[in-house]
Order: C-alpha cells, then structure tokens, then sequence
C-alpha cells in the first residue's frame, strides 16, 4: 500500500515521504495513528502543492533578509553613555540594549536573541561590530558606536 507519511517515522522515511508499506502495517499501525495517509492521487496533488507553497515562502523569507541585511550593513547605532577615564563604560550594552535602539533610531525591529556580540556584552567607548542573524544562511554585521556623553 502506497501511504503519505505526515511525520518522520524511524527506519521508514522523512514527513512527506511518499513510501510503499506493508498493507497490515499501514492499516493498523501508520493509519489510525496519524502517522500518514493514503497516497490517492488528490492526496498527492494537495502534498506537492503544499510542497510548492513551502518553497516559494522559503526564497521570499530569503529575500526579504537579503535587503534586511543590506540596509542593516549602511546604519551605525550610536550609544550616549557614561565611562571611566580608561574609556571603559559604567555598566555595559547588551543585545538588549541594541535591538531597543536599532527599533528606536532605525525603525527596525530585530530578536535579541539574534543578535551575537564578541564577548558577551559591549564595555568600552568606541566602534564595534555585532552580528545580526538574519536567516540560517545570512548574517548581517551593525556598527554599534558608543560615545562618552560626560
């Protein structure tokens, strides 16, 4: 019996998988489980329209953070804070700090939890760089700048 599998099924296949299994297999077990479906033709039809939809939404999410990243690449955030003679702030900047001001000066809203600084947090006056996960395949690096406003 030809089945749809609907999840990923251990030693069988990957969700989406058209498969070929054991008729007592597929009626009593795959079946009344949820783990697939019967491979008629409009099952198949609605599954490669379906793949085809995933597609299409994963260029256009590729897109759309492809010109996110080359907007992110021109701007510098700037930070007014205080610091200590050796330049060295009181408290720090943290990817917090960046995603509210980027959304503040920038009108762009980035997860914080996207956003990767080289040691943590930023602690000193001065240019810094901060990657900025856009995608699984881009990343885009912000000019942070951090000015002493004593």
């Amino acid at each position: 019996m030809k089945v749809i599998l609907l999840k990923d099924v251990k030693n069988l296949g990957k969700k989406g998988d058209i498969i070929e299994a054991k008729d007592g297999y597929a009626r009593n077990f795959l079946l009344p489980k949820g783990n697939a479906k019967e491979a008629t033709k409009e099952n198949i039809k609605l599954l490669k329209e379906k793949q085809s939809s995933e597609i299409h939404r994963i260029k256009v999410e590729l897109e759309e953070s492809k010109k996110l990243k080359e907007q992110i690449e021109k701007l510098t955030v700037v930070f007014n804070s205080k610091a200590g003679e050796q330049g060295k702030l009181f408290g720090s900047i943290t990817s917090k700090d960046i995603a509210e001001e980027l959304k503040k000066q920038h009108k762009i809203s980035v997860d914080k939890r996207k956003i990767k600084i080289e040691g943590n947090n930023i602690k000193s006056i001065g240019i810094t760089k901060v990657v900025i996960k856009l995608h699984s395949e881009i990343q885009a690096k912000l000019t942070i700048n951090v000015k002493d406003n004593a």
